[in-house]
């Protein structure tokens, strides 16, 4: 079973905490990791991208010169694609870029992903984390306490606007909620900082 150190919002060592061997301790899936990361990455995708064809140009109803005779090659409009201001040819069109994943694979990349940051020591939790007022130079000292630099993704058990106000402005420093907290998300912050109550929602839910 995992074991991780617990500590307080100003950084003391206070005890340590057992993980779930099934959702924090088994060997990360590199294969469904890539599957979901790039499943989610596709999603993020707009897909509005759009061009016009021959048949939705404005224009080229009537054909330019007659089919013989003029010594040029045979038209039909000047909207065809070899024209300038004619239609693309195999050009973009709006499409929905979402993948199918199934669930059991979610839940094994999400164990995965919180398995590998538990593995690289980037797993942070904290007895509790509350601040008195949206101060981002509050969240800042909480952090320097803990020594955490670089990405940090902040995972709570449920969304606290005070810390979201407080740590919006630091650069690299999110904040989200067990819900919300996806495996590219979790795979693209250099730490993870949690609670208590959150660990134990992650052990609720994929337990």
């Amino acid at each position: 079973m995992p074991t991780v150190t617990l500590f307080n919002q100003t950084g003391e060592k206070i005890g340590d905490v057992s993980l779930h061997e099934a959702i924090f301790g088994i060997e990360p899936n590199q294969q469904v990791l890539y599957e979901v990361v790039k499943a989610q990455r596709a999603a993020m995708r707009q897909g509005t991208h759009s061009t016009k064809n021959r048949s939705e140009v404005r224009g080229g109803g009537r054909k330019p010169w007659r089919q013989k005779g003029t010594g040029r090659a045979r038209q039909g409009s000047i909207r065809s694609p070899q024209w300038v201001g004619g239609g693309v040819v195999f050009g973009p069109t709006p499409r929905d870029y979402r993948m199918k994943v199934n669930r059991k694979v979610r839940r094994l990349a999400l164990k995965s992903a919180l398995s590998s940051k538990v593995l690289g020591e980037q797993f942070v939790v904290l007895d509790a984390l509350s601040l008195e007022a949206a101060k981002t130079k509050t969240m800042v000292e909480v952090l320097a306490s803990l020594s955490l630099q670089g990405k940090i993704m902040i995972v709570l058990d449920a969304m606290d606007e005070t810390i979201a106000l407080a740590a919006r402005n630091i650069p690299g420093v999110s904040v989200t909620t067990v819900e919300q907290a996806s495996v590219y998300d979790l795979l693209n912050h250099a730490v993870v900082l949690t609670t208590q109550e959150a660990v134990k929602k992650y052990e609720e839910v994929l337990g």
